[in-house]
């Protein structure tokens, strides 16, 4: 009491409120002193970042985590009184709080979660393909490939399994019936078998089944696709065949060594598991037959036209260039057909080309394709039929000429997309003459008022089947010489160019 008055007395009202005033900023100033002498000592918190606001005499404090794992601010965590409790006591209570609320934090580094593509691409319209880096084990026996990773988590819920038939012809039911299907998985180490036999470099896994033996689907559904998947390891790849054909590994056997310098393996009669760096599973295909597109592929017709010349060792380059005054004739091979779409009267187009200036060779495309491609990089002009043997169009010389005789029956949209389109990126020119009705063999077999010569296109609609029966199967072509003429003049014309 005595200290009570002696206060009262030597302080105005006015100077006590001063005092007051003073000493709750001081209380203060060592609130934030012992937070910061006290700081390491908290533990391993979260960075906080405390915002006080000040309300009606109370705080308020907000707790917000900065430090990347949480940010979303927390709510309000309580309401602390100014006048019972110290600074550090708030701070040492926020802290215990916000550690009740979040999962505990230890000083060990989080696993970077690591986002993985997925293994294949089924969205391509001509065929699935699936790109495998890392530790891949194939095993033939069970027609299996396994990507070996311990970040299964990572795809949970996701896709880890594909099925894939590695033929570049996707949505040909037909063709596609008599691939060998096959299954790609993203696995852990302990599910599947051991390695047997490990290779050192990539490996390319696809199909020999499908079209392939007709001449036309041997380029393009496996022969260019091939080169535009293999080409970038110049010769350091494995190839994986499934659905093996031996007499069509003979028919390529010029172009399968100058792309792998590996012997093949018959991936389906192996019983080892072979384990590789890489493997692709199918092959790239552009959309266009007998196409490469180079903007998208890096690598073109052009260049594989030049692979060509150096697998068969060809020797023309370029066609000739006629010059007035100079006799050497242009060299003309007429393809001939035994069976289908055949020339009837081979020896009056021979005798009329002849007439022209023609050096004239009749032959028929065989197996033997290193010799076949010998005769048709000598010429300068091809013609034929409409048909599988046209496609040794990719042998012939720069700005050589091919003539597509195109069937009665609505074949110029095939016409056009076989062989037409494709020649605009090999450096070769075309020319096409389509037959009328009275040079088809049908005016034999049907009458004139047949829907065969009146509607085709019913005939097509009954689909591929009912066409190619009737105008595929049952018909040959007499040309009509003197109608043609023009078009081995023109092609004459272009030569001179």
């Amino acid at each position: 009491m005595m200290y009570d008055d002696l206060l009262a007395r030597s302080f105005s009202k006015h100077e006590k409120k001063k005092l007051g005033y003073a000493a709750f900023f001081g209380c203060l100033l060592i609130a934030l002193s012992f937070c910061t002498v006290f700081k390491p000592y908290l533990g391993p918190l979260p960075a906080l970042n405390l915002k006080q606001s000040m309300a009606a005499g109370f705080k308020m404090l907000m707790v917000r985590d900065t430090s990347g794992s949480y940010s979303t601010p927390l709510a309000p965590l309580t309401h602390l009184s100014e006048t019972n409790t110290s600074s550090s006591q708030q701070t040492v209570k926020a802290a215990k709080i916000v550690t009740d609320k979040m999962e505990p934090v230890t000083n060990k580094t989080e696993p970077v979660i690591k986002k993985m593509e997925p293994l294949c691409d089924v969205t391509e319209r001509r065929g699935d393909i699936c790109n495998i880096n890392g530790d891949v084990r194939i095993q033939g026996n069970s027609s299996s490939v396994f990507l070996v990773s311990s970040e299964m988590s990572i795809l949970a819920g996701k896709n880890n399994s594909w099925s894939i038939r590695p033929y570049a012809r996707k949505g040909d039911r037909a063709a596609m019936s008599q691939i060998k299907e096959w299954s790609v998985k993203l696995s852990g180490r302990d599910e599947i078998p051991p390695c047997n036999k490990n290779h050192s470099v990539p490996a390319i896994l696809f199909s020999q089944g499908g079209y392939t033996g007709n001449h036309f689907h041997d380029f393009s559904d496996v022969v260019i696709p091939l080169y535009l998947t293999s080409r970038q390891y110049n010769g350091e790849v494995q190839f994986l065949i499934t659905d093996k054909r031996p007499w069509w590994i003979s028919k390529f056997k010029a172009i399968l060594k100058n792309l792998s310098r590996y012997e093949l393996i018959d991936i389906d009669r192996e019983e080892e598991v072979h384990c590789f760096p890489s493997v692709v599973v199918g092959l790239k295909r552009d959309v266009r037959e007998l196409s490469i597109d180079p903007s998208k592929y890096s690598y073109s017709m052009s260049g594989f036209r030049e692979f060509l010349r150096s697998c068969y060792s060809l020797k023309k380059a370029n066609a000739i260039k006629l010059r007035d005054g100079r006799r050497k004739k242009p060299q003309l091979l007429i393809i001939s057909r035994k069976r289908t779409r055949s020339f009837t009267n081979i020896g009056e187009i021979t005798k009329m080309a002849s007439r022209l200036g023609y050096k004239v060779t009749v032959a028929e495309a065989t197996m033997n394709v290193s010799k076949f491609a010998e005769l048709v990089n000598s010429c300068d002009v091809l013609m034929g039929v409409h048909g599988a043997g046209l496609t040794n169009v990719v042998f012939l010389p720069k700005n050589a000429i091919l003539i597509q005789v195109v069937p009665f029956g609505g074949f110029e949209w095939i016409a056009r997309t076989d062989f037409g389109e494709p020649t605009k990126d090999m450096d070769v020119k075309y020319l096409e003459y389509k037959i009328s009705t009275g040079e088809s063999t049908l005016v034999q077999q049907y009458p004139p008022d047949h829907v065969v010569f009146k509607d085709p296109y019913s005939i097509q609609k009954q689909g591929w089947i009912a066409f190619k029966s009737v105008y595929m199967d049952k018909q040959n072509v007499k040309l009509d010489v003197n109608r043609f003429r023009p078009t081995l003049l023109k092609a004459l014309g272009l030569l001179h160019q």
